[in-house]
């Protein structure tokens, strides 16, 4: 793969429309038919970021984060449920299914309003990102904007900048993602 520039998000999405595995990705998430759903963080992030670097082959993620909102249903052992059938839809794939509904408690946060809320509060801004498929064709979601993913500067976002306990969660892990040593011009703050 060329090393390429990356200025905006019509950019991003284009490069995500031409990689057939992510969007057999998406397809097949899609199939769930779940309220307000994304693919996000890593699986936008790595991909940036491997093209940044002109990598040829593709960084493993660790897992395929599919998020959706339902305050209805608050019931972890549906999300199992949704992971066991994209498994069971494409297997070998490491799919992880989070109702953001629930997931503010992990950080001890107030109620998500939305999955894009959720987003926003990820921990860091190049991870806050997502992608999913509309009528017309992809949609890309960037609470921070896509300044951070494009000049590979990883800093966190406001919520866990103005909060001594979330820079620590932050700092944590920032020390066991160690991406540098996968994307070495990424800098850290």
């Amino acid at each position: 793969m060329l090393k390429r520039d990356i200025r905006t998000e019509q950019e991003i999405i284009a490069l995500i429309e031409d990689d057939k595995w992510m969007m057999d990705l998406l397809r097949v998430a899609e199939q769930l038919n779940l309220p307000d759903w994304w693919i996000c963080a890593g699986f936008v992030r790595s991909k940036i970021w491997d093209t940044l670097h002109g990598y040829d082959i593709r960084t493993p993620l660790a897992d395929i984060d599919v998020i959706y909102f339902d305050p209805k249903c608050l019931d972890e052992a549906e999300e199992k449920r949704f992971e066991q059938q994209l498994m069971a839809w494409m297997p070998g794939i490491p799919w992880s299914v989070k109702n953001q509904a629930r997931m503010h408690t992990v950080n001890n946060q107030p109620p998500y309003q939305s999955a894009e809320d959720g987003i926003a509060n990820f921990p860091e801004t190049v991870t806050a990102l997502g992608v999913k498929l509309g009528a017309n064709g992809l949609i890309l979601t960037a609470p921070h904007g896509i300044g951070d993913v494009i000049q590979m500067r990883v800093r966190p976002v406001p919520r866990f900048e103005a909060s001594n306990e979330l820079k620590a969660v932050y700092k944590k892990r920032m020390e066991s993602k160690n991406w540098k040593v996968k994307w070495p011009m990424v800098t850290v703050k």
